[in-house]
């Protein structure tokens, strides 16, 4: 049996743990094995440009961390050597770095994770993170707009160019009609 020494050494382990998890937005769990040390540290790298870290835990601390902080339904997926990836800030990006990087590497997977203490497949994670980024979707959405307006400015500007074709008075601008009433101010004169 452990020392109570080694215990509440682990105990704090848990606990720190679980005070990063409850923190954090996304949590992943990843299958942590056949990658070399470049990759490894190249992911490491890329993570920590977008503020996520990668830590590999022992299952069994991770387990009880989770359960501390009331996440149920991952216990399956703590088989293995796992590491253990979260981001306080940003949920798409990790998701987006580590699907990248699990293409490349046929051995590394996602077993699973968590989004906003909702429990997630790792289906679920790998659709989420082939979305386009906010910022794209941000574009494509101004582009459809700004789109649907010049349509409108021109459908608007052939109207008027029918009525004016037809003999039809169209109304100019405010700027067009200033213009006579100087020439007449100046005839007066």
């Amino acid at each position: 049996m452990a020392s109570e020494k080694i215990l509440n050494q682990k105990k704090a382990e848990v606990k720190e743990l679980a005070e990063k998890m409850k923190d954090a937005k996304i949590i992943l769990l990843t299958e942590y094995r056949g990658i070399n040390v470049t990759d490894d540290t190249q992911l490491r790298r890329d993570l920590r440009n977008i503020k996520a870290t990668c830590n590999v835990i022992k299952n069994n601390i991770t387990k009880r961390a989770l359960a501390e902080c009331g996440i149920e339904g991952l216990d399956d997926k703590l088989v293995g050597p796992t590491a253990v990836i979260m981001s306080n800030d940003d949920y798409l990006e990790p998701s987006k770095i580590i699907y990248k990087f699990s293409k490349a590497n046929e051995f590394y997977k996602i077993k699973g994770g968590v989004i906003d203490g909702k429990v997630m497949t790792a289906e679920e994670i790998i659709t989420l993170a082939k979305l386009p980024s906010r910022e794209t979707l941000l574009s494509m959405l101004a582009g459809a707009l700004l789109s649907n307006i010049s349509k409108v400015a021109v459908a608007l500007n052939e109207v008027k160019k029918q009525k004016e074709a037809a003999g039809e008075k169209v109304a100019v601008s405010v700027t067009e009609e200033a213009k006579p009433d100087e020439d007449v101010t100046e005839e007066a004169k």
